[in-house]
Order: structure tokens, then sequence, then C-alpha cells
């Protein structure tokens, strides 16, 4: 969860609002509700629960995963940015086929095809992990000014009177008071 948003903040704050981060944010946030689905019901003890996590979990943090590559590329302005692109790029295509494989090999009948079906799902994982470490440079630029860019966002007046041109409903607070209670 704490890296989609600082993902999702750290987009916000070098290119923009846009929709596809939005969406890439709120799959995230999915992908780790199933996570702590699959965490916390083990397949031992509540395998319908188990498998439902999975099934959240396993998708969208692949699609997580492809539309981060996706807003890499949009956000590319240096050569490095593509080169980080196409990693991401190599990662998600990887975790696309073992995610593929685990499925084909979880719906076959044997002990041992099982068994490479959850080695596959744990090559996914380690394979998300690292995608995620890819982030570690464009997160060693984010500031308290990426999460104030999060504060404004959601303090943004979302209705305007008729008529005028002013919020309809003024903050209560002032910058400096903001600033105080973070």
């Amino acid at each position: 969860m704490l890296i989609g948003l600082l993902r999702y903040a750290y987009v916000i704050e070098r290119y923009g609002p846009s929709l596809l981060n939005t969406v890439a944010f709120v799959l995230g946030w999915i992908c780790a509700a199933g996570l702590i689905m699959v965490g916390s019901f083990q397949v031992d003890h509540a395998k319908v629960l188990h498998y439902i996590g999975a099934g959240v979990a396993f998708p969208t943090s692949m699609m997580f995963i492809f539309f981060q590559s996706l807003l890499t590329y949009r956000m590319a302005h240096a050569h490095w940015f593509c080169w980080t692109g196409h990693l991401r790029s190599l990662l998600t295509l990887f975790g696309l086929v073992i995610l593929v494989l685990s499925g084909v090999l979880f719906i076959q009948d044997g002990f041992v095809l099982q068994h490479m079906a959850a080695l596959c799902e744990w090559t996914f994982i380690i394979n998300v992990l690292v995608y995620y470490g890819t982030f570690a440079f464009e997160f060693g630029a984010i500031s308290t000014d990426t999460f104030l860019v999060l504060l404004k966002a959601s303090r943004a007046p979302k209705s305007y009177k008729a008529g005028t041109s002013t919020p309809a409903t003024p903050h209560a607070h002032s910058t400096s008071e903001n600033m105080a209670m973070i």
C-alpha cells in the first residue's frame, strides 16, 4: 500500500494528475487487500478465502506493474527513464509469462504440477518485488513536497457557488496551520 501511495504521489508531483495513475493506484490497493487475505488465511485452514485473496492479488498486481510501465514511458524525459521503462517492461512480460504458467499448472491434477504452480507463484512475487526495487531511484527524490501535492489535491475545491468564482467552502486553516498539522 505504501509503495502504491509513494508512486502515486511521485507521478502527480512530476507529471500531474492522470487517469492512468489513479487506476494504477487503485489496483495497487486492491492488490494489497488480496495479499492481506492470502497472508491471513492459510491454504491449509481456509482454502477458499486463501484462493479468493490470491485470485484478487495476482491479476491486480500484474495490472499494477503493467500500468506502472506505461507511466514510466509517459514520464520519460531523459534517456535514463527510457532504459528504466525497458527494464520494467521486461519484468512485466516475465511476470505475465510466469503468472499464466502458474495458472495453467494450478488447474492440472497431480502433486508435482501443483508444486510447480506454487513455485511459479513465488517466482512471480519475487519478480514483482524486483520491479518495486526499480522505484528506488525515483523514490530517492521524494520529499515533503511530494506529500504536500497529495494534500493540495485532496483539499482542492470540488464545487463552486453559481455565478461566482470563489469556492463554495473556504478552507478553515491557513497554509502554516496545515504544515503544523502534518
